[in-house]
């Protein structure tokens, strides 16, 4: 069974949150746990992730900083910001609701 990008789509600002959370991350980094985590069923395209980095960043949700250069590649790494936590709780608030009550209608059950 695939997952629809439709059912994932408006999950991202959270789904990008939630792994900051545990720590600050660059972009390839964040797609490729999606991918980890999803056994490669979901990805966010690029442009769709960077997007999000923006709009969030303009929103004070995360912040962006370049990496050490003797690292390796320079990249660009996020973190979320002390907003960003409140709104991944309310994601996750949200999120919770409306399994439960997807999971009510869902039911095949007749009690």
């Amino acid at each position: 069974m695939s997952i629809t990008s439709d059912l994932i789509r408006g999950h991202t600002e959270g789904i990008i949150l939630s792994h900051l959370h545990r720590g600050d991350s660059y972009g390839y980094e964040i797609n490729k746990s999606i991918q980890e985590k999803t056994g490669g069923r979901y990805e966010l395209k690029e442009a769709t992730l960077y997007s999000a980095f923006r709009r969030m960043e303009g929103a004070g949700l995360i912040r962006s900083y370049w990496g050490d250069k003797d690292t390796g590649a320079r990249r660009r790494y996020y973190s979320i910001t002390a907003l960003g936590r409140q709104v991944l709780e309310q994601h996750l608030g949200d999120w919770a609701e409306a399994k439960d009550l997807i999971d009510r209608l869902l039911t095949t059950s007749t009690h």
